[in-house]
């Protein structure tokens, strides 16, 4: 089996401070990354980030709700060339038909696909000719899932941008691909679901029974994927959307 290798390469990775983003962050540095930068919008928390993984990683502070603060990223990092670009920030709320607020939909749709378009579209100036982009999307926009329509509806956006991206960015060579991972054990199922103990415990027995790789997944799991679609390993794999979820969708 070929290892990935990352010597040389410089990744940048929006909302890797914690969760799927962190965990692809020390993937890449642990296979050889020259540069590893992450981009969110909460300082204390890239800075811990920052202590944990040394001196290859690079911290950037965004909001990535806001075109103009995307804008001064990419002005920050200059002439900075940029091998692979993970678009991975998103938010995930429980939003309930018929008593869904304006307010909630614009938080989930400026995050997770205004803020995700114009990232991309904002790095593509950094991006190499040959590169490629992966987009974090869900299997939630496959599912149907209970009291998540906002929420599936701007991942299914996101699977959407893969398909149109690989066409519209095939003359630089720059491949990008959807990653939809299952449910996954990371903060936002207690800073965006509102999970306490007692329903995330509810939730790991419920996918023991329904999933049939039997668990919940691990950050880890999804980064090693990420890393897969962002090899050479993966040079002909482009526009598709990978569904990494022990089988959920399958059934």
């Amino acid at each position: 089996m070929t290892t990935a290798n990352f010597s040389g390469k410089t990744i940048f990775i929006t909302g890797g401070n914690s969760g799927i983003g962190y965990a692809s962050a020390h993937y890449f540095i642990e296979h050889g990354a020259k540069r590893v930068y992450i981009g969110a919008r909460d300082l204390n928390k890239l800075e811990q980030a920052k202590q944990k993984l040394g001196d290859k990683l690079s911290i950037i502070q965004v909001d990535l709700t806001q075109v103009a603060s995307i804008s001064a990223m990419v002005q920050q990092l200059g002439d900075e060339k940029i091998d692979v670009l993970f678009a991975n920030a998103g938010i995930a709320e429980n939003n309930v038909m018929g008593d869904t607020s304006e307010v909630q939909f614009d938080a989930t749709f400026d995050t997770n696909v205004k803020g995700l378009f114009f990232t991309v579209q904002g790095l593509l100036s950094c991006l190499s000719d040959g590169g490629n982009i992966i987009l974090n999307a869900s299997v939630a926009s496959n599912k149907g899932m209970n009291f998540l329509s906002v929420y599936s509806a701007s991942k299914a956006a996101v699977r959407s941008f893969a398909r149109t991206w690989c066409n519209d960015l095939k003359g630089r060579k720059i491949r990008v691909n959807t990653i939809s991972p299952g449910v996954t054990e990371t903060p936002i199922l207690q800073t965006g679901l509102k999970m306490n103990e007692e329903s995330l415990q509810g939730l790991k027995h419920y996918l023991g029974d329904t999933v049939p790789a039997g668990r919940i997944a691990a950050p880890e799991e999804i980064a090693e994927v990420v890393g897969f679609l962002a090899s050479d390993a993966a040079s002909f794999v482009n526009g598709i959307e990978l569904c990494v979820d022990g089988g959920f969708t399958q059934i």
